[in-house]
């Protein structure tokens, strides 16, 4: 199964874009701090994810402020002919 939630700041939006087929999208870089333990020991996790936003959701993470910690639920996936990894957003929870 492929399905990610994570808690995260929004720290970069682009600008609302449109597909081929109509559809809103925004594009956006998300980035994630906390502590973790890993084998027993305490640990600084920092991760940074692009993510993307489709439909609706794009509306709405474009009005979101930048600095927001939200949490997003989503999926993982590769855009053809890249190995990078894009967070494809299906749900965002703002916290503050």
């Amino acid at each position: 199964m492929n399905c990610l939630v994570l808690t995260a700041s929004l720290v970069e939006i682009a600008p609302l874009r449109y597909t081929p087929a109509g559809l809103s999208a925004a594009d956006c870089l998300l980035e994630h701090e906390s502590e973790l333990k890993e084998a027993g020991v305490s640990r600084l996790v920092k991760a940074s994810l692009r993510g993307r936003a489709l439909g609706e959701l794009a509306e709405k993470i474009i009005k979101l402020p930048l600095g927001s910690q939200c949490e997003f639920e989503g999926f993982l996936a590769s855009p053809k002919n890249s190995k990078s990894v894009v967070f494809h957003l299906t749900q965002i929870n703002q916290i503050s």
